[in-house]
C-alpha cells in the first residue's frame, strides 16, 4: 500500500516527495474532490494524507470517508507553519472520528 498527499502547499509537497510519498497541489474545492475521489479508487493507496487547509475545505467529504470507507486511511497534517487551531489537536481528532468529547 502506497500513501498518496493532497496538498495546498508547495512545501509540504516537496518534504513528502523527499520521503518518497506521490501527491498533488491544489487549491479549489472542486480540484480537491476529484483528486480525494481518485485516490480513493486507486486500489494501491492506503493511506491519503491531506493538509489542514484542504481539510477545511472539503470536510463533509473526509468525515464521509472516514465514517464509510473501510480501506483508505486519511491523516491530517499541519502545513510548516504548524496546526491553525489552538485547540487540543489529539481530543478534536478522537471528538470529529468518533464523536466522544474529552
Amino acid at each position: 500500500m502506497k500513501s498518496f498527499l493532497i496538498s495546498d502547499n508547495r512545501d509540504t509537497f516537496l518534504a513528502m516527495r523527499l520521503a518518497g510519498i506521490d501527491g498533488v497541489i491544489v487549491n479549489e474545492k472542486d480540484e480537491i474532490l476529484k483528486e480525494l475521489n481518485l485516490a480513493i479508487k486507486n486500489e494501491n493507496i492506503g493511506i491519503i494524507i491531506i493538509t489542514e487547509k484542504i481539510q477545511e475545505k472539503v470536510m463533509d467529504k473526509v468525515m464521509e470517508i472516514r465514517i464509510e470507507e473501510n480501506n483508505h486511511l486519511i491523516v491530517t497534517i499541519p502545513d510548516r507553519y504548524g496546526y491553525s487551531s489552538k485547540e487540543n489537536f489529539i481530543s478534536k481528532y478522537i471528538n470529529e472520528s468518533i464523536g466522544i468529547k474529552i
